[in-house]
């Protein structure tokens, strides 16, 4: 199992040149495309956690917009976790290159709910695309969190654990593809398999 250690902040990041880098680079399915792509996560006191996720790549498709779209159909960037470790749900976070994104949570693929079912709005999902990059901001907020989980907030301290895993996908891009973090060793592809998450520690 990896682990990511998830630094934590007084304040939201300026930048994030040097916050650790998880790198989606675990090929199970398919192997003829693998764009160079990462994660990166930090928790900032008293707010929540700021996930950054990146990809090389110069021209993703993105077809889907808005929210609870098919992203994962596009050129698709994604974070998956189980915040609360005495819940079995999780949260699947999936965005493409122009911010569209398909935010849900529950036990398993069939029990999920949308989160603008629970919570007021989506989580605020930020893109940046730049010549041979693209990049996705999203914020999730303790607020969110609360409401999601029954949790209370202070749970998320120095040395708290939780789980999940980074996807990189294209379903239905020109070269279907599937890359992970943490891999998940199944037969046919499928990221909602939280018992193949990596574990998360705050520092």
């Amino acid at each position: 199992m990896k682990e990511y250690k998830v630094k934590i902040l007084k304040n939201f990041p300026e930048s994030f040149d040097d916050i650790e880098k998880a790198e989606i680079n675990e090929c199970v399915w398919l192997f003829d495309y693998k764009p160079y792509s990462f994660a990166q996560v930090v928790f900032v006191k008293n707010e929540g956690f700021v996930i950054k996720l990146t990809s090389f790549e110069s021209n993703p498709k993105a077809v889907h917009q808005g929210f609870y779209s098919d992203v994962y159909k596009d050129s698709c960037l994604e974070m998956f976790a189980k915040f609360d470790n005495s819940c079995e749900k999780y949260v699947n976070i999936e965005t493409n290159s122009i911010g569209a994104s398909l935010i849900a949570i529950g036990k398993d693929r069939h029990e999920r709910v949308r989160i603008d079912e629970i919570i007021e709005k989506p989580f605020p999902v930020k893109a940046f695309k730049d010549k041979d990059k693209w990049s996705t901001e999203i914020f999730v907020s303790l607020k969110d969190l609360e409401k999601l989980y029954g949790l209370d907030r202070s749970i998320f301290k120095e040395g708290y654990e939780f789980y999940g895993n980074f996807y990189k996908c294209g379903d239905e891009t020109e070269t279907e593809h599937y890359v992970m973090w943490n891999r998940v060793e199944t037969e046919k592809p499928d990221y909602h398999r939280p018992e193949y998450f990596g574990k998360f520690i705050l520092i």
